[in-house]
């Protein structure tokens, strides 16, 4: 009867074995952006691609975009609570919560954004634990450095005084207001309407989105200076994570690195790019103001301050961060 039940006792554990082996998952994935939008269509569809083939097709993954889970600055929370199983999460749209991460958003830094996302990873993968803990950090992605977008040509910080300008995460909104600008603080898909109605006169984006969000009616006046980045993050549910199969988990691991964070921002940041190039164009009614070198470093100044209250706020070893960011956009060739 003993060696009935050990009989057994292997025999469930040979079935539970290939049950785990066998496991399939459908994840959720969150987004904010138009499911036409080439984050989705250049980066998170590649992506999804890769991980179900290496996983046998064992991994699949379903995308809500549009903020149809949930409102864009609430997807950080959205992965930590399980609403989605993955969210692309722009830290930035919550003011003060990620004191760490809020240094990539500082402008004259970072210069090239595939570079500058291996870059990110490399430095922001162990600092994620101290602030993003209730999360499974994956990938960074910031887009191709933006700029100033207006209603009138702003070419040095002074032109900012007295205008209404929507800035891309809190960090740009504290740049604006210490230019004497007005900060209009809403999400990505909200900007538009911003613009549109009157509240803002100005904002801060990368190049195409503004053709991709529709606003190249609205603001036809643009900086010919990249200065600046939001970096989103993908992030992943803890509980989905540790219920996976291990071999489903390498999988993941292995699509969670400094190089798919370079490859995964590839196409946008050259989608991004071709903006400038629409607004070059004869006939595009479109004015590119190019900085003399001393509006750029009147820019520069400007923006310094910026990095003594990020290492006010930052803790104890902001210096330390502070120059492993400067050495990993060093060591990628992605520093400004």
């Amino acid at each position: 009867m003993k060696v009935k039940h050990l009989l057994a006792g292997a025999a469930l554990a040979a079935l539970c074995t290939t049950a785990a082996a066998a496991q399939e998952v459908t994840l959720r994935l969150a987004h904010w952006l138009p499911p036409t939008h080439p984050v989705q269509t250049l980066g998170i569809e590649p992506w999804i691609a890769s991980l179900k083939e290496a996983s046998g097709g064992r991994i699949d993954v379903q995308i809500f975009p549009a903020q149809q889970l949930g409102a864009a600055p609430d997807h950080y929370d959205m992965a930590r609570d399980g609403i989605a199983d993955i969210t692309y999460t722009n830290p930035g749209y919550q003011a003060g919560r990620f004191p760490i991460y809020s240094l990539i958003e500082i402008p004259f830094h970072m210069d090239n954004a595939p570079r500058g996302a291996k870059a990110m990873h490399e430095w922001y993968a162990p600092l994620a634990e101290t602030e993003m803990s209730d999360v499974m950090f994956c990938m960074a992605n910031p887009h191709d450095p933006g700029t100033f977008h207006s209603k009138a040509p702003i070419l040095e910080p002074g032109d900012v005084s007295g205008l209404n300008v929507r800035p891309a995460h809190a960090t740009m909104a504290r740049f604006v207001s210490m230019l004497g600008g007005g900060p209009v603080q809403v999400p990505a898909p909200e900007a538009r309407e911003a613009i549109a109605n009157g509240a803002a006169d100005a904002m801060t984006f990368p190049w195409n989105s503004i053709w991709i969000f529709g606003i190249d009616s609205e603001l036809k006046q643009h900086l010919d200076m990249p200065f600046y980045v939001s970096a989103q993050l993908m992030l992943i549910n803890k509980d989905t994570y540790n219920g996976m199969a291990d071999d489903l988990k390498a999988v993941l691991d292995s699509h969670c690195t400094p190089e798919w964070s370079q490859k995964f921002s590839e196409g946008w940041a050259e989608n991004e790019a071709s903006g400038r190039d629409k607004a070059l164009a004869e006939g595009s009614g479109h004015t590119v103001n190019v900085p003399t070198e001393e509006q750029v470093q009147m820019w520069k100044e400007a923006a310094a301050p910026l990095v003594d209250t990020w290492k006010s706020e930052a803790g104890a070893d902001a210096e330390a961060i502070y120059q492993g960011y400067l050495d990993a956009l060093d060591a990628n060739d992605a520093r400004f």
